[in-house]
This record gives structure tokens, sequence and C-alpha cells, in this order.
């Protein structure tokens, strides 16, 4: 029986489902066998980068997939080194290349890189790729308020997406209720962190206990609750099925604000600052 994943929708009406498929190091063979399995398990929403050179790999696993290419959000994204304006258009149509399609579904700048001051190229040149119908949304990953009201001032165009660091040690309670106060829908990358610690945490035990589920699924969970599109990386057709139907899991007001209670002062998994974050 497939999950039935909610959907949470953009200023535009433009919807996601509340989990995705993150693909950063699913590569060659083997990553496009995990993707191809993964939209069989039930995902519609498939997660790649330029920069995380397995477009090619994500592109051959939704082909291979069997599933209508209508019903598949690719998202793919711009990286730093092709923010100006002609190196953002020739980004653009190589990442369609790569993933064997004629238009990405929703495709994002990376990282702002504030101190290029380029962006807004980036993000003008992502406009016009929408309006010649080769990105179908678009949208952004890593983006601050200061970020995301420059761009639409200076192009009328306010993105559908921005993609940030999200999870318990890092719950960015005043970034998510911008984004909803703008109609901005949140993705949140590493959304389980990246060690055992997080899942170790007794409040993340004690509510997975409460409902029969693994600590994953309750941090995923608490993603769904909060309104926030998580989009797991997962190999195995196992941790795949498992993550998407944390989707169905429903936690109360209190479990919820318990797990944001994780909240650390120095949350981030890295140096990935955007005011100061450097990405090539």
């Amino acid at each position: 029986m497939m999950t039935t994943v909610p959907l949470f929708t953009a200023h535009n009406g433009f919807a996601l489902p509340a989990i995705g498929l993150g693909t950063y190091r699913l590569d060659g063979d083997a990553g496009a066998d995990a993707v191809a399995a993964g939209i069989g398990a039930g995902y519609r929403l498939v997660d790649t980068a330029f920069n995380y050179e397995n477009e090619g790999s994500v592109g051959r696993g939704v082909a291979a997939s069997g599933t209508p290419r209508g019903e598949i959000i690719v998202t793919t994204k711009l990286p730093g080194r092709h923010h100006a304006t002609a190196k953002a258009r020739t980004s653009i149509e190589e990442s369609r290349s790569r993933l064997g399609v004629d238009a990405t579904d929703l495709h994002l700048i990376h990282w702002p890189n504030p101190s290029q001051g380029e962006y807004v190229q980036a993000w003008a040149a992502l406009v016009d790729a929408q309006s010649r119908g080769v990105v179908r949304q678009i949208g952004v990953s890593n983006f601050l308020p200061e970020h995301l009201e420059r761009i639409e001032r200076e192009t009328g165009v306010r993105p559908v997406v921005n993609q940030i660091e999200v999870h318990p040690y890092f719950p960015q309670e005043e970034q998510l209720a911008y984004h909803r106060e703008q109609g901005i829908l949140t993705e949140a990358w590493s959304p389980i962190g990246r060690g055992e610690d997080l899942l170790e945490e007794a409040v993340v035990g004690e509510v997975a206990a409460a409902h029969g589920i693994t600590a994953a699924q309750a941090v995923l969970a608490w993603h769904v609750a909060r309104g926030t599109v998580a989009i797991p990386k997962a190999s195995s057709l196992e941790h795949q099925a498992a993550n998407l139907a944390a989707a169905e899991i429903v936690l109360d007001d209190a479990e919820v604000a318990a797990i944001t209670a994780l909240g650390r002062p120095d949350g981030r998994l890295f140096d990935g600052d955007p005011r100061t974050h450097e990405e090539s």
C-alpha cells in the first residue's frame, strides 16, 4: 500500500510532497538504481544538484522507474561558479542535458555567495529560463531574508522554495516563520543531521516509542508537523520506505515543541552561514 504524503503549497499554487528523496553521493549505476527504487516506493520529489556530479544517474533513475515523467518533480541546483548571466544560462542547459529532461521541474540557486554579488544575475537567468519553458518552477537554497528580498525587489519574482539547513539541533524558527509569511516553501537539507547523536537524544526516543516508530521517523514527522519538506538521502529500499512512511505520522504540539527545544546556538553541521559561506 502506497504511503499518502501530504502536500505543502507555495504562494503561486505550486505544491511539493512533504518528504522527498535526497541523492547526495548517490551516483553511478548504484545511484540510478537507488533513484528508480525510491520512485517505485512512492517518492515523487527527487533532489540533486550540479555540484553533486550525479545528475546523469538521477536522470537515468527517473527514466528507468517507469513512472510517468509528469508525476515526478526533479530538482537541481545552480552552482556558485555559474552565477554570472552567460554561465548561468549554460549551466541550466547543461543540467537539462545531464538529467535527460526537456525541462527541470524545480531549479534552485545553491548558495547566494554574497561576497561575489552575482546572485541577482543568477536569479534573473532562472526567471528567463522559466519564461522560455526550460525550467518549470524556480527557487533558491541557503538564502537569508535579506537575499530573498533583494532578488524579488530587483526582478519582481519571488522564489517558490528556499532549501536550507533545518534539523532539531538547528530548527530555524525565525526563518521558517518568514517563509510562511511570504508563501515560500521550506525544504530541509540534512533533515536528520549527519551523526547518531541526534537520534540518541532521549526526547526523540520517547516520541518514537510513543508512536512505535524509529528515531529517524520521529525526526521526519517533526519536519512534516512544522510544514517543512524533508529530503533525506537513503540508498536502500528499506530506509527509503521507512522515511517515506514518516509522512503519515502525526505528532502533537507538545511532541513537536519538545524536539524543537533541542536547538543549539551552534547547531549548524558545518560553517555554512549564508552570509559568509562561498560555494564554488
